[in-house]
């Protein structure tokens, strides 16, 4: 019972940080935004939450056998999903000759770190992962506009 209300307290900040990455997305006019974010950031905790606690429970039940598990899968099968996800936030604009959604499809993959860094109890890894994913969305997004680099309304 502990161990699933643990679990659920990694969710809240799961929850938490991805949301702070999809309201700047939503801030943007982004397609996927605030509760999209939160929602593939807390996914990804929750699959490697729930993959851990399979690996310690079958353990448990194997007693002296070897159990061989690679919890990169886990990761591995994310990163499919959500690039699946992403994929549908990207489109061609054929009369500007402008693709439209990449840094969101980008930003959704992001928040998976974080989901998977709250998962394994890595809380300032996740926390400084989001300041930098702000800093590349908003501060970058400065620079770019700047140095008359690509930066745009639509991006």
């Amino acid at each position: 019972m502990w161990r699933d209300l643990q679990i659920l307290g990694q969710a809240l900040v799961a929850l938490l940080l991805g949301g702070i990455i999809g309201w700047e997305r939503e801030s943007q006019g982004k397609w996927a935004g605030f509760r999209t974010h939160m929602l593939v950031c807390f996914a990804s905790m929750m699959l490697v939450a729930i993959g851990r606690l399979l690996i310690i429970d079958s353990q448990a039940l194997l007693e002296n056998e070897t159990l061989r598990v690679d919890p990169v899968r886990i990761i591995e099968a994310i990163v499919a999903g959500v690039s699946f996800l992403g994929a549908g936030t990207i489109f061609r604009d054929r009369e500007n000759n402008m693709m439209h959604g990449l840094t969101t499809a980008a930003s959704l993959l992001a928040v998976v770190p974080i989901g998977v860094a709250v998962a394994i109890h890595r809380y300032v890894l996740a926390l400084g992962v989001t300041v930098l994913i702000l800093f590349v969305l908003r501060g970058m997004q400065q620079v770019e506009k700047r140095w008359g680099g690509k930066a745009t309304p639509e991006q």
